[in-house]
């Protein structure tokens, strides 16, 4: 976007700048200029078009049928085996009922008494010591004595002992049996199978069947045509001419719209207020293009505030395009909360009167 331009500077410098960069020439200091366009004009053409194209309309005829009766096997014939079962008599069988074993008798060991002698100490021989000699010289008691060597007898004991007269055996006396009989079935005759022949079965039923397969008949539906209107571009604009503005209206004015909570919609009361702020102006500075800006508080989700104020001034846009004003000759800006005018941002405390501050809809001339 092009900034507008302000001529507060001496003429002369204005006069060699507009020839440098084609500005407005002989302009007045302390005035301001913004660049005019002259919108592309338009005219009505009226055009026949086709709404829908002819075609063929195809009816179908239905088939025709009839009911008919036949005759149908509803079960095979088959064939059935019947058992018929075994014979069976009685014969008498001998077992032996019962045998036993043979009984044994123990005939216990008997015994005898005897003597016995045993040695219980064997005979032994050992040195001993005798009496001093009477006629000793020497004071030494030990002195003067003969040892003799002195043996002894063995030492024997007589014990009573018990001897086997005859060992422990054992007596068999053989065991005896007893025999019974039973009675038991066997067959006589076995059994056999015997085949039967099991009919068929038969049912009538009901049947639909084709009598004429179904057709179809065609039928053309014409095209229809409608009458519209278009518009034609005539005549292309473009760059005409520099026009005088008033210097307030090149910077931001407020449009005191009072937006509903999270609404891009216009009210009654917010079309009223374009109808009177700016279609006068527009209409006043035919060609001249307009910027309707619009921001919201510091409240919310920052890529929410941004989408809200874009639809916001996109909807004061669209009216004015409904009103007859050339979409080339506005522009729509979002800012969301980028562009605060007083201290509350994130995380600030502010009342609702200062919040309402940045909650706002502005608009201002800017140069094509």
């Amino acid at each position: 976007m092009k900034k507008i331009l302000l001529l507060c500077a001496a003429f002369a410098f204005v006069v060699t700048t507009a020839q440098a960069q084609d500005l407005p020439t002989n302009p007045e200091a302390g005035k301001c200029y913004v660049r005019c366009t002259t919108p592309d004009i338009y005219e009505t053409q009226t055009v026949q078009i086709q709404k829908t194209p002819a075609y063929k309309k195809l009816a179908v005829v239905p088939a025709q049928y009839e009911q008919v009766t036949e005759r149908v096997l509803v079960k095979e014939a088959s064939k059935r085996l019947k058992v018929i079962p075994a014979t069976y008599k009685t014969e008498t069988v001998s077992y032996v009922k019962s045998t036993s074993g043979s009984s044994l008798r123990v005939v216990p060991a008997s015994f005898g008494n005897d003597t016995e002698t045993i040695e219980v100490k064997s005979a032994y021989a050992q040195w001993e010591l005798g009496a001093p000699a009477p006629d000793c010289a020497s004071s030494n008691p030990d002195d003067c004595r003969y040892w003799c060597y002195k043996g002894y007898p063995a030492e024997y004991e007589t014990v009573s002992v018990r001897t086997l007269a005859s060992d422990a055996s054992v007596s068999t006396t053989p065991g005896g049996s007893a025999n019974g009989t039973y009675t038991k079935r066997v067959v006589d005759q076995p059994a056999r199978v015997v085949e039967e022949e099991i009919p068929a079965e038969y049912a009538t039923i009901t049947k639909t069947v084709l009598v004429k397969d179904a057709t179809t008949t065609e039928e053309t539906v014409p095209a229809t045509f409608s009458t519209v209107s278009k518009e034609v571009l005539k005549q292309k604009g473009g760059l005409t001419t520099w026009r005088e503005v008033e210097c307030a209206l090149v910077e931001y004015q407020a449009l005191p719209i009072n937006w509903n909570l999270g609404s891009a919609t216009l009210t009654n009361e917010a079309k009223g207020i374009i109808d009177t702020r700016l279609m006068p102006l527009l209409a006043q500075n035919p060609g001249v293009k307009l910027e309707i800006a619009s921001h919201t508080d510091s409240r919310g989700n920052n890529s929410n505030n941004q989408a809200l104020s874009e639809r916001r001034a996109q909807s004061v846009a669209n009216y004015l395009i409904s009103k007859g004003v050339n979409s080339s000759l506005l522009v729509a800006n979002g800012f969301g909360e980028r562009k605060l005018k007083n201290r509350c941002a994130d995380g600030v405390s502010c009342t609702e009167r200062q919040h309402a501050q940045n909650r706002r809809t502005e608009f201002r001339l800017i140069n094509n």
